[in-house]
């Protein structure tokens, strides 16, 4: 009899750790809590070639971009920030890229074609 007694006291117990579990807004399944997204950023451009040699990137621009702009190159596996310092349009400097228009743009690591750019 003094068996049943002890177990009728731990059920007791793992109900009440539940109950207070739940009551703080946590899970019983380990108290992990779900991570909040981040805020979704629209690309500016798109890697469409790569020399690696010369490691220029040339980039499709959605939207207007300057000389000493921030930009972050996005990809499966890259990801890295940089400052437009110099762009060329049919090998001619240029300040600003124009919607649509291809630009090559010096790069200071290696990028794959299909990454993105985000303005950082």
């Amino acid at each position: 009899m003094a068996k049943k007694i002890k177990k009728k006291k731990t059920v007791k117990k793992v109900k009440k750790t539940v109950k207070k579990v739940s009551a703080k807004g946590g899970s019983t399944s380990g108290g992990k809590k779900a991570a909040k997204a981040l805020p979704k950023r629209k690309p500016i451009g798109k890697v469409t070639h790569f020399f690696d040699k010369i490691k220029v990137a040339i980039i499709k621009f959605n939207k207007p971009v300057k000389v000493g702009a921030q930009i972050c190159f996005e990809g499966n596996k890259t990801c890295f920030p940089q400052v437009l310092n110099s762009m060329q349009y049919n090998h001619e400097s240029i300040k600003l890229a124009k919607k649509g228009k291809e630009v090559g743009v010096k790069v200071k690591k290696e990028v794959k074609e299909g990454d993105l750019v985000f303005p950082n």
